[in-house]
């Protein structure tokens, strides 16, 4: 392997989005995963969902998590929340940002530069 061949994974932009039961909850969750870099940015805002548990459909007011990152943080994003979440199945779907602002995505992989 010579000094330009890297093993490592391309910055790819990602939205991610999962729920919380409250607004303390996914604020706890949002500065959590901001601090340790796993997102550049959190927005939440409170979302009636209804889904199929258990057999029944439940319905609940939750809070929405709209999670910027990027695909090299997406393992350790998935074990922090999967460490934190109060949910027994805590909700992450994660999908590619496939344009934007050049200076928002460059501001975004740095923000979440290991």
């Amino acid at each position: 392997m010579t000094h330009a061949t890297r093993m490592t994974v391309p910055a790819e932009p990602l939205l991610a989005l999962s729920t919380a039961p409250d607004e303390t909850c996914a604020r706890d969750l949002a500065r959590a995963l901001v601090e340790r870099r796993l997102a550049g940015c959190v927005n939440w805002t409170p979302v009636r969902s209804a889904y199929r548990w258990e057999g029944a459909v439940q319905e609940e007011d939750e809070v929405l998590l709209l999670i910027k990152t990027d695909r090299a943080r997406l393992d350790e994003l998935r074990r922090e929340l999967a460490e934190r979440h109060p949910y027994e199945l805590p909700e992450l779907i994660a999908v590619p940002i496939g344009e934007g602002s050049e200076e928002y995505l460059r501001w975004l992989r740095e923000a979440t530069a290991a």
